[in-house]
C-alpha cells in the first residue's frame, strides 16, 4: 500500500534545484515525487520499503536539507515556510552603490586619473564577493549535484571576469609598474560589477513571486475565526444571547483560542460573527454567507439539525454550534491543503534560461581548455592560450542571457500595471501560448456580485409594504428591495435597511424571520407575509407560476398581505456591461470559454445564454472545480481559470493558468498567476495578448544572447577578439536586450 510523506527543503534558489531533487528522488526503487519551489516542500508517494530516512538521505545526497513534516489534526492546518527576501536587498544596494562609480571610472576615459584600476579594484572585491555570493553558493550546490545552471553561468562570468582583471594587475605589478599602471593593461571589473547588479534585481523578481506563494495559503488560514464563544457547564449565565430560550442559563460562556476547540464542543455564534469550525447546529435559526465556499452571493439558511462550515458567517440569528470537526480536519483546512497540492502538482515549467544553461555552461567551459590546450600544444604559445581561453569565457559571460527575462518582466510589468494587469512570472507567460479553454467563475466575475431588484409584478403601495417588511432584514435579497424602493415608490416611500421604522409607516410589530426563506410581520394593522412562493403555498396561499421570459434565473419573492397573494418580484445578480465583450474577444483569441458556479443550473444557463458561454458547470463546490478543471486537462486542454473568490483559490492554483479578478478575495489574487486590478472581464483577453506579446521578446531576447555567444565564441578561441572587444560586446548584448524589451512600453 503506498504511503505519502510531506518534507521541508532547505536550500533551493531556482526551478532546476527543484527539478534537481524530483530526479534524485524518482531515482529511488517506488518513489514518485512533486517539490514546490516556493513553498520549498515536497510530496512523496512510496510504494517499496524505502524509509523516510532514506528519503531524506536521498535529498541530502543532492545538496538540499530535508525533514519529515510530521502528520498532525491539530491547529490550522498546513503549516507555511516563510521566504524572506530581506537578505538579498542589502546585497543588492550595497553593490549598487559601490558599482556605479565602478562602471562610470571603467568607461568614461577622461576619468582615468593615475592609479584608478587600484581603486575600482578595492570598490570591486565585495561586490564581486559578498553581493553575488548568492549566485556562488547555488553554482556549488549544482555542482555538488553534478550539473549547471543559470547560477552557473552568472558566477563563473563574475569569477573569471574580475579574476582576470585581478590577475591582469598582479603582472603589471611583476613587469615593474607600481601605482600607476598603462592602458594596455586591461581590468574587467565594471562587467563583474554589472552583471551582479543587474541579476540581483532578476533574484529579488524571483523572491517576489515565490511570497506570492506563500501568502496563499496565509490568506486562506487567515479567514478563519481566532476564537469561539464555548459554552461550558457550570455556575453563572451564559449571557441572554445564548439562544436557548430560557432566563437563566446554567453554562457559562467562555472565550477559547481556536486552538484549544475540540470535536464536541458547543460554541456560540452572534450574528455577524464567523463560525468557528465545521459543526451542527443545535438551537437557533439564521442565514450562513457561505460565499468563500461556493460563490453564492445569497446566503443559505440553516435550522437546528442543519451543518455549518468554520469561516463562513453568520448574517442573522444566533447559534449554537457542536464541534464536528476541528484543526486540520475542517472544510478551510482541506481548501489550504487544495491549494498547497495543486500548486504542488502544477506541470513545473523549467526558466528557458536554466535549459539553455544547461546545455551551454559545460560547452563553453569545453571550448576554453580547448582553446587553451590547441595554443598550447600546437603553437607552443601557452600564454596566448590563456588569453584566448579567458577571452572565450568573458565573451560567454551571461550578462544578456541572465537579463533577457528579468529585463522583459519588469518592463511587462510596469506596462501592465498601467493597464491594471499584474503577471506573477515567466511561468504564467509561458502557459499563456498554450492555452486553449478559458474556464470563468460567474459570480464577482462575470456578475457583479450584488444582488438587485431585476423586476416586479408588484403595485406601488404593495412594494412598498414589501420594503418596509423587507427593511427588517439584513438578508442581501432584503436589501436590493429596499434599495430599490425609491425608484419604484417615488423617493418619498425611500427606506433603508438600518431603518427602525421606514418613511411611511405607521407601526410594525410581530415582525417574525421564517426559517426556510421568508418574513413575517403586521404592518399598519395588515398581516405580511413574503418569501419565497412555496413557503406562501404552505401557508395555504395560492400563488400563481412565475412568467420566466424576462426574469429566468431569478430569485423569486411571493407578497401576500391578509392571506392574500399580491404578486412577485424577482432579485438576481446581473452580469458586468463588459462581459458579453470579453467572451467575445476571448472567442476571437480562438479559446474556448466555460462558465463555472456553484450557483444553480438555471441561473447559471441565464448568465451563460446572454454572455455567448456555451459550456456550463453549475451547482460546483470548491473541489468540484479543482476536478472540473483537471478533467479538462485530462482531455488535453492547457485551461486558464478565472475567478474571484477563496472558492476559486485551489482550482486557480491547479490550472494551467490562473486569473484573479482585483475585487476578489486575498486568497484568490495570490495563487492566480495573473491578476486583474480593475475587475474588468474585458481585461482577460488583454492580458493574455500582453502576456503572449511578454514571452516572444523574452524568447527573442534569449535567441539574440545565445546567438550572440555562439558567433563571438568561435572569434575568441581563433585570439581574433581583444578582451576590451569582448567587454564591449558584452555591454552591447546588455543594451540591446534591455531596448528590445522596452518595446512593450507601446503595447496597446
Amino acid at each position: 500500500m503506498p504511503r505519502e510523506v510531506d518534507l521541508d527543503i532547505t536550500g533551493m534558489t531556482c526551478a532546476s534545484c527543484s527539478a534537481r531533487i524530483e530526479k534524485r528522488l524518482s531515482r529511488l526503487d517506488g518513489v514518485s515525487a512533486e517539490v514546490n519551489l516556493p513553498l520549498e516542500t515536497a510530496h512523496v508517494v512510496i510504494d517499496s520499503e524505502l524509509s523516510d530516512d532514506d528519503i531524506t538521505a536521498a535529498v541530502a545526497k543532492a545538496g538540499y536539507g530535508a525533514t519529515v513534516r510530521e502528520a498532525s489534526t491539530s491547529g490550522p492546518g498546513p503549516e507555511i515556510v516563510d521566504y524572506d527576501p530581506r537578505h538579498l536587498r542589502p546585497r543588492f544596494i550595497g553593490s549598487l552603490i559601490l558599482a556605479v562609480p565602478i562602471v562610470a571610472i571603467s568607461m568614461v576615459m577622461g576619468w582615468h586619473f593615475a592609479g584608478w584600476q587600484w581603486i575600482v579594484a578595492v570598490l570591486a572585491l565585495p561586490v564581486v564577493t559578498w553581493g553575488a555570493w548568492p549566485f556562488h553558493s547555488a553554482a556549488h550546490k549544482a555542482a555538488r549535484g553534478g550539473s549547471t545552471t543559470m547560477d552557473t553561468l552568472v558566477s563563473v562570468g563574475i569569477i573569471v571576469a574580475s579574476g582576470y582583471s585581478y590577475v591582469t594587475l598582479g603582472r603589471a605589478v611583476l613587469d615593474g609598474w607600481g601605482w600607476s599602471i598603462p592602458a594596455e593593461y586591461h581590468v574587467w571589473f565594471e562587467a563583474a560589477a554589472a552583471i551582479t547588479v543587474f541579476l540581483l534585481i532578476g533574484k529579488l523578481t524571483e523572491d517576489r513571486a515565490k511570497t506570492r506563494a506563500t501568502a496563499a495559503l496565509k490568506a486562506l488560514l487567515d479567514l478563519g475565526a481566532k476564537s469561539a464563544t464555548v459554552l461550558r457547564e457550570g455556575s453563572g449565565p451564559a449571557g441572554a444571547a445564548s439562544g436557548s430560550g430560557t432566563a437563566h442559563d446554567p453554562r457559562t460562556e467562555v472565550q477559547v483560542p481556536i486552538d484549544e476547540l475540540v470535536v464536541g464542543d458547543v460554541f456560540l455564534v452572534r450574528p455577524g460573527e464567523k463560525i468557528a469550525t465545521d459543526g451542527e447546529v443545535l438551537t437557533g435559526h439564521s442565514a450562513i454567507d457561505e460565499a468563500m465556499l461556493t460563490g453564492e452571493s445569497v446566503p443559505v439558511e440553516v435550522a437546528p439539525g442543519d451543518t455549518v462550515t468554520g469561516a463562513t458567517i453568520n448574517t442573522s440569528g444566533v447559534l449554537e454550534v457542536r464541534a464536528t470537526r476541528v484543526g486540520a480536519d475542517t472544510t478551510l483546512a482541506a481548501m489550504a491543503d487544495l491549494v498547497s497540492r495543486a500548486q504542488t502538482g502544477k506541470p513545473a515549467v523549467a526558466r528557458l534560461a536554466d535549459r539553455i544553461s544547461a546545455v551551454f555552461v559545460p560547452i563553453v567551459f569545453a571550448i576554453a581548455v580547448a582553446t587553451l590546450l590547441v595554443w598550447g600544444l600546437v603553437t607552443g604559445g601557452w600564454a596566448m592560450g590563456l588569453h584566448a581561453g579567458l577571452t572565450v569565457l568573458i565573451i560567454a559571460c551571461p550578462c544578456a542571457l541572465g537579463l533577457a527575462t528579468p529585463t522583459a518582466l519588469a518592463v511587462s510589468s510596469g506596462r501592465g500595471s498601467q493597464l491594471g494587469i499584474l503577471v506573477s512570472g515567466p511561468e504564467a507567460l509561458e502557459s499563456t501560448r498554450s492555452i486553449d479553454t478559458v474556464v470563468l467563475d460567474k459570480t464577482g466575475t462575470l456578475t457583479t456580485g450584488v444582488m438587485s431588484l431585476a423586476g416586479t409584478e408588484l403595485s406601488a403601495p404593495d412594494f412598498e409594504v414589501l420594503a418596509r417588511l423587507e427593511s427588517r432584514s439584513e438578508h442581501p435579497i432584503a436589501r436590493a428591495i429596499v434599495a430599490a424602493a425609491p425608484e419604484i415608490v417615488g423617493a418619498t416611500a425611500g427606506t433603508k435597511a438600518s431603518d427602525s421604522t421606514p418613511a411611511g409607516s405607521a407601526e410594525i410589530t410581530n415582525f417574525e424571520n421564517i426559517a426556510g426563506g421568508g418574513l413575517r410581520a403586521t404592518i399598519d394593522g395588515a398581516d405580511v407575509l413574503a418569501g419565497r412562493p412555496g413557503l406562501l403555498r404552505e401557508h395555504g396561499i395560492d400563488v400563481h407560476a412565475p412568467d420566466d421570459s424576462g426574469h429566468r434565473g431569478a430569485t423569486i419573492v411571493a407578497l401576500a398581505i391578509d392571506g392574500r397573494f399580491r404578486g412577485l418580484s424577482f432579485v438576481a445578480d446581473e452580469a458586468k456591461p463588459s462581459a458579453a465583450d470579453a467572451i467575445a474577444e476571448l472567442h476571437s483569441l480562438g479559446l474556448d470559454t466555460v462558465l463555472l458556479t456553484g450557483d444553480n443550473a438555471q441561473a447559471a444557463e441565464v448568465v451563460a445564454e446572454r454572455l455567448g458561454i456555451t459550456e456550463v458547470r453549475a451547482d460546483v463546490r470548491p473541489d468540484g472545480k479543482v476536478s472540473v478543471v483537471t478533467e479538462l486537462q485530462e482531455r488535453g486542454k492547457a485551461v486558464a481559470m478565472v475567478g474571484d473568490g477563496i472558492n476559486d483559490a485551489a482550482a486557480l492554483a491547479g490550472a494551467d493558468l490562473g486569473i484573479a479578478m482585483g475585487s476578489g478575495t486575498d486568497a484568490a489574487m495570490a495563487a492566480s498567476d495573473i491578476t486583474m486590478v480593475k475587475s474588468d472581464p474585458r481585461q482577460i483577453p488583454q492580458a493574455i495578448r500582453l502576456s503572449r506579446r511578454t514571452l516572444s521578446l523574452i524568447k527573442g531576447n534569449l535567441f539574440w544572447a545565445f546567438a550572440y555567444n555562439t558567433a563571438a565564441i568561435p572569434i575568441a578561441a581563433l585570439g581574433l577578439l581583444d578582451p576590451m572587444i569582448a567587454g564591449a560586446a558584452m555591454a552591447f548584448s546588455s543594451v540591446f536586450v534591455i531596448l528590445n524589451s522596452l518595446r512593450l512600453l507601446r503595447f496597446e
